[in-house]
């Protein structure tokens, strides 16, 4: 049986491991087997790929830093519950507080709201990650572990050298492109690149191809 097709048929029932090591012995005897390449890094974008319309996946800091709350007290002559009743001494929805119990004065001196060194709001608000600044989300959480699992994949090196890309040749290619774009973007976990990538391309199809206004999307929303 030819191993390309064999590689196609564990790729279709979705053994991308299979598929990625008769890919690789393919491309051991000719390293410029096009079809072996692109099979092979559609697999491997396979094994770590996450559908993006599901990324609005609330995790525990999108819970606990929600802004959408409703006003435990309402403001002074708009309560139904106690119509014209006078209120001696200032209310609680004239000078809000705090959770530390101050109340709000406009002002916040540096350092009074970042919380104290090792509880959970201060864990919360500190960013972890190397690709962004925003607090630890699910969202980042699992783009950090997508590029770790792109490390463990090749344990002698990476399967292509994207500094070394010329992205204008593949552009002009979108059989070779798109899979290219979707390798970089889920499995190297390098937005930048993928976003070159996708603006040479969109060019290159003279702003007439849907499936690269999406990849411009993606980058800009990650």
């Amino acid at each position: 049986m030819d191993p390309l097709y064999l590689a196609f048929s564990y790729f279709r029932r979705r053994k991308y491991k299979e598929s990625v090591d008769i890919c690789t012995k393919i491309l051991e005897k000719n390293p410029y087997d096009q079809a072996a390449w692109h099979l092979k890094t559609r697999a491997l974008t396979g094994q770590v790929y996450v559908d993006e319309v599901e990324v609005d996946e609330e995790g525990m800091a999108e819970i606990l830093m929600d802004d959408n709350v409703i006003a435990n007290v309402a403001r002074p002559g708009t309560s139904l519950r106690k119509p014209g009743t006078a209120q001696s001494g200032p209310s609680q929805g004239m000078r809000p507080t705090t959770q530390g119990g101050r109340p709000l004065s406009g002002f916040v001196r540096p350092g009074t709201q970042s919380g104290r060194p090792g509880t959970m709001e201060q864990a919360i608000r500190t960013p972890r990650t190397a690709h962004t600044a925003r607090p630890v989300t699910s969202a980042s959480g699992r783009f950090v572990r997508l590029g770790t699992a792109s490390m463990l994949s090749t344990p002698d090196g990476p399967f292509i050298n994207i500094a070394r890309l010329n992205f204008a040749k593949y552009a002009a290619r979108p059989n070779l492109a798109k899979g290219l774009f979707e390798y970089i973007f889920h499995h190297e976990n390098d937005v930048r690149n993928a976003l070159e990538l996708a603006a040479l391309a969109t060019e290159a199809s003279q702003f007439n191809d849907w499936w690269w206004k999406v990849a411009l999307a993606k980058c800009y929303y990650r």
